[in-house]
């Protein structure tokens, strides 16, 4: 049997900054945005190339703004991925080696944490 992951919930204080945020400055590509009630709204992201998207809205988690770190995007080059956020106003960190990978770090506005590897070279 196979199981995929295919959607995160991200807590966000401000749906439509976060929205905003994850369009305009990381590049993800907006999927839906819907109004169920009142109550609910939601908005699914999706990086480009990924199968996972993730979760914004209200009525959809009970975790606080900005509670989730960890969160991780993979990419074929480093100093590229960094050069598109930087250059779309993200605060990036610099690259960092490690034996498993290079990475950059980001944070969302509720400072929700993302980091972006490289994986090393395989063989």
């Amino acid at each position: 049997m196979d199981w995929k992951l295919e959607l995160v919930a991200v807590p966000v204080s401000d749906v439509d900054r976060a929205k905003a945020f994850y369009t305009e400055k990381v590049g993800f590509n907006a999927d839906h945005d819907h109004k169920v009630s009142d109550e609910i709204r939601f908005v699914q992201l999706t990086p480009s190339g990924s199968a996972c998207s993730i979760a914004l809205g209200t009525g959809i988690v009970d975790s606080a703004p900005g509670s989730v770190k960890g969160l991780q995007l993979v990419v074929a080059d480093i100093e590229a991925a960094r050069a598109e956020l930087a250059g779309r106003g993200v605060e990036v960190s610099e690259v960092q080696e490690f034996p498993w990978g290079s990475f950059v770090f980001f944070s969302d506005p509720d400072g929700n944490a993302w980091a972006v590897q490289q994986l090393p070279a395989r063989g």
